[in-house]
């Protein structure tokens, strides 16, 4: 899930920290793409609104 995803969706990145009950600079500290634990939970908690895409956790040789 691409971090820019979220600000789209949420407006800030202070909102998706309330939006997830994390610290602001947790949010601040992600990267392009945000953490895969943090997508799955995302996914679930906006019912599927954004989706969780396994291929940009996906390690290439």
């Amino acid at each position: 899930m691409l971090k820019q995803r979220l600000i789209d969706h949420f407006g800030s990145a202070t909102r998706i920290a309330e939006f997830l009950k994390i610290s602001q600079s947790s949010v601040s500290q992600w990267g392009v793409v945000i953490p895969e634990k943090q997508a799955l939970r995302i996914e679930k908690l906006t019912n599927g609104a954004l989706r969780y895409d396994p291929a940009l956790y996906t390690k290439s040789a």
